[in-house]
């Protein structure tokens, strides 16, 4: 166990030692103060480029900030999902009176009610005047803030387009209007929602009811998502419950793998290019940037181009990756590919050769257009 935890602070050192967060404040009119705040910014964030990033608010950011932020600079490496700014709000000393609700309507009250419209009026429009956000934001919440999070759904137009409640502590009649309340969702929505067999008894015992109800909606806007942790408790299952999440609400974002190609590319009625257009015009629509496009999901579609022998597509395909890379050898590897597939050799071994003087790739190098060579002229010499 001692090895084990040695392990997970080693990983979250290595991950801060690249992303180090930024500590600011705000002033707040409706707090009548000052709070403090932490951020991290992507790797790469550059604040002269197009580029935009989706919002991760995190409550309870003395204790939840750096799982969330060390999760999402992970993943992103490996490119499962996209970079993300991610804003801790610190409220080691007011949570009580941050989520305080009314004892009657149970909706925020006096300071929680303050709370309420310093996140949505205050500190949102703070981030996005300073940073480049993107339509996307996601909020995150543990006990008491996964059940504020929730009050933010009962807008006409809800703020948030995906929700983290990590063992919530409801407020009593929580799970009937959040039973109310989603069938209704007119965006798509992301909705997640975790226990464990450890969990409190008595948040337990709510939360699976309330997940029991949340099964029963029917609407086509809502991605629900539920976990029920083993061997984990109120506190441990937040290290389990957040890349579970990431992973659920970025899942169309994610690289093309094994199941996707077999179960959709390859039944897919249109071109495989057809379809590698489609799935980034969703991400695009979805999560309100543009992904680049990467190696993996070029190497995936043009397998499907050759098995579907799709000429026409994996000519598309070559000139987009042209278009994408024009200094990389990815353009002449595929445009070689075309050609070569299309069965004019001579061209393909122009294309390989020209490869050699251009930048390599993740997965191609010189020794791959080299082979690529050799195999073309021992096909023209036969």
């Amino acid at each position: 166990m001692k090895h084990f935890y040695a392990s997970i602070t080693l990983f979250f050192l290595a991950i801060n030692l690249q992303a180090q967060a930024i500590y600011e404040t705000i002033d707040s009119y409706k707090l009548d103060g000052r709070r403090e705040l932490k951020i991290q910014l992507p790797r790469n964030y550059d604040s002269e480029s197009e580029r935009s990033y989706p919002l991760v608010i995190v409550l309870d950011g003395d204790y939840l900030f750096e799982p969330v932020a060390g999760n999402i600079d992970y993943q992103a490496y490996w490119e499962d999902i996209p970079d993300c700014i991610v804003v801790g709000v610190k409220q080691d000393a007011t949570r009580e009176t941050d989520f305080y609700y009314d004892d009657t309507t149970y909706f925020p009250a006096k300071e929680g009610a303050d709370f309420y419209e310093f996140l949505s009026g205050e500190l949102i429009p703070f981030i996005e005047d300073k940073y480049k956000v993107s339509n996307f934001k996601v909020i995150i919440g543990h006990d008491l803030g996964a059940n504020f999070i929730n009050y933010y759904l009962f807008k006409d137009q809800p703020l948030f387009r995906a929700y983290v409640s990590l063992s919530p502590d409801l407020a009593p009649e929580m799970i009937n209007r959040l039973h109310e309340r989603l069938p209704t969702v007119a965006q798509e929505t992301f909705y997640y929602m975790a226990t464990a067999d450890a969990d409190i008894r008595a948040l337990r015992t709510d939360i699976l009811e309330c997940d029991a109800k949340l099964k029963t909606i029917e609407n086509s806007n809502l991605n629900y998502k539920f976990d029920d942790f083993e061997d984990a408790n109120h506190y441990s299952l937040v290290g389990r419950g957040i890349p579970k999440a990431l992973n659920e609400i970025f899942t169309l974002y994610k690289p093309i793998n094994g199941k996707e190609y077999k179960e959709k590319i390859l039944t897919y009625e249109g071109s495989p290019y057809d379809y590698l257009v489609k799935k980034y015009e969703n991400i695009a629509y979805f999560y309100g940037f543009e992904k680049e496009l990467i190696e993996n999901d070029i190497r995936a579609i043009a397998a499907a181009c050759k098995k579907r022998d799709d000429l026409e597509s994996l000519e598309k395909l070559a000139k987009l990756v042209k278009k994408e890379f024009p200094k990389s050898m990815l353009s002449a590897y595929y445009m070689g590919m075309f050609y070569e597939k299309e069965g004019n050799l001579k061209k393909a071994l122009l294309r390989y050769k020209a490869g050699l003087l251009m930048e390599p790739s993740q997965y191609i190098d010189k020794e791959i257009m080299l082979e690529k060579m050799y195999e073309v002229q021992d096909a023209m010499d036969n």
